[in-house]
């Protein structure tokens, strides 16, 4: 992987947990509402993993947004 991408998955994970606190949501209830594992949230917020598009899916729906949008950082 390159760098560039390892900053972008980082954006990401920062942009997730953001969300995620700004709309006060704990890392399991946001895994409730888009059938996630915790562990995988918690992997994609400290990008560990590179997420998949349909996991990508699920977490903007979660925050009622696209997938455009979650990927605007």
């Amino acid at each position: 992987m390159q760098e560039t991408d390892l900053i972008n998955l980082q954006k990401l994970g920062d942009r997730i947990k953001t969300l995620r606190k700004t709309k006060k949501f704990t890392l399991c209830e946001l895994c409730y509402k888009n059938g996630l594992e915790p562990s995988t949230l918690s992997r994609i917020e400290q990008a560990i993993v590179e997420p998949k598009y349909l996991t990508l899916v699920k977490i903007a729906a979660a925050f009622n947004m696209s997938v455009s949008e979650l990927l605007d950082f």
